[in-house]
């Protein structure tokens, strides 16, 4: 049966929901109100968030790939969906148990890590439906679109949450500022968020019928991973891809995990300018997926990345070294632009290279690349902090794992849908 233009939609809508986990809750909002409101002080606080989301990488790096392998046996993708959705809504939730003292830091700690591996988990089998929903030759327009939307969908949350919570006065529902309630109140609102427009997927977009049991697709799946690590020389250029978006894609979600923590700490920005910043960088950022979406059909998906990963590098060494808080301004939304086109196209590169039996298993390893080292990152991030007592040498690695990734990606073979 033909895929209407209404269950691409319906699937590109998934990148809306769930977008308002990572800029809300851990980029712009509630990881600054952690470590402004909750952690002892900045420096301890941007540490301890560095170790929670390095230890959710590291378990997404472990159970990925299996889960993915497994999928493309069992041939359903949408119930690992729904699942992995709800391990990131439900602990999102839970975050408004976070009062503003030190008490409660562990199950701060302890929510944040399960909802990023729900979070994570979810996009390795929603990732690899893709293939099967786009027209041919238009794979990047539907993954720049899609993540377009994704961006979209964190402006609109972060947009929200200002208006009803952070700036109202009284905020909605009479929350009590004292208490924190009205930037608590950012983890149902994002699990709200995430549930209702999710939705449409599970109800409207064709998932592939199921072929085998659980336990048959467990045992297939693992022998079949096994079987492609142990082949690897088989499928080198997808192998060679994977380590460089490993290295690229790690100074990627180091720069958005930790953006809004050293926009607040490093440039003294209140939490209405961070949400303000959060919306700007979506708002420029789903530009440059939208436009670079184009490209990457014309082009291929090899020369959208080497572009986006070049122009992320210049940018982000420059907001290392300015001390102005407008000049910083300017360079993060101007970093907005490259971010959405070096992950849409990364996903386009590997769903047009990918053999169709092992596509999810594949995208398995895609979010394997994705947080194999991204664990490093979040905790160099907080050694350094710690080390050197200071958040800009704590950021500096991001731009070290974006200029080897460059490196590594500049002789990839270029791949055409």
């Amino acid at each position: 049966m033909a895929v209407t233009n209404f269950q691409r939609f319906s699937w590109a809508l998934f990148d809306f929901a769930n977008s308002a986990f990572p800029t809300v809750v851990t980029t712009f909002v509630f990881a600054a109100y952690f470590t402004k409101g909750i952690a002892v002080d900045e420096i301890s606080g941007t540490a301890l968030w560095g170790y929670a989301t390095g230890a959710a990488a590291f378990l997404i790096a472990l159970c990925a790939p299996i889960f993915g392998a497994i999928a493309d046996h069992s041939g359903r993708r949408k119930p690992w969906i729904f699942l992995f959705s709800m391990l990131c809504i439900l602990p999102s939730a839970a975050l408004w148990y976070a009062t503003p003292n030190e008490s409660v830091i562990l199950w701060v700690l302890i929510c944040v890590g399960l909802a990023t591996f729900g979070f994570e988990m979810a996009m390795v089998f929603y990732n690899a439906m893709m293939h099967g929903l786009a027209r041919p030759g238009a794979e990047g327009r539907l993954s720049g679109y899609a993540w377009g939307l994704g961006y979209l969908g964190g402006l609109l949350g972060l947009a929200l949450v200002l208006v009803l919570f952070v700036q109202a006065n009284p905020p909605l529902f009479g929350l009590d500022k004292e208490q924190a309630e009205h930037l608590r109140i950012s983890g149902p609102f994002v699990a709200l968020w995430y549930f209702v427009f999710a939705l449409p997927l599970f109800l409207f977009v064709p998932d592939k019928p199921a072929q085998a049991s659980l336990g048959q697709a467990t045992r297939t799946g693992l022998r079949t991973l096994w079987a492609t690590l142990r082949q690897w020389r088989d499928y080198k250029d997808i192998f060679r891809f994977l380590i460089a978006r490993m290295i690229y894609t790690d100074g990627l979600n180091t720069l958005f995990a930790f953006g809004g923590i050293y926009a607040a700490g490093t440039f003294h920005m209140s939490f209405n300018e961070l949400i303000i910043f959060g919306i700007g960088i979506n708002v420029t950022a789903g530009i440059g997926a939208a436009l670079f979406g184009q490209l990457d059909d014309k082009w291929g998906p090899k020369q959208v990345i080497l572009i986006s990963v070049s122009a992320l590098v210049f940018l982000g060494f420059a907001t290392l070294i300015v001390v102005d808080k407008n000049h910083f301004l300017i360079l993060g939304l101007s970093l907005g632009l490259f971010v959405g086109p070096a992950q849409a196209a990364s996903r386009t590169y590997l769903s047009q290279a990918a053999p169709p039996h092992i596509r999810t298993e594949l995208f398995g390893l895609y979010a394997l690349s994705g947080k194999a080292t991204a664990f490093m990152g979040p905790l160099m991030v907080g050694l350094l902090s710690d080390v050197f007592n200071s958040q800009r040498a704590g950021m500096a690695i991001i731009v070290v794992f974006l200029l080897i990734g460059l490196a590594l990606s500049r002789n990839l073979p270029d791949i055409r849908g």
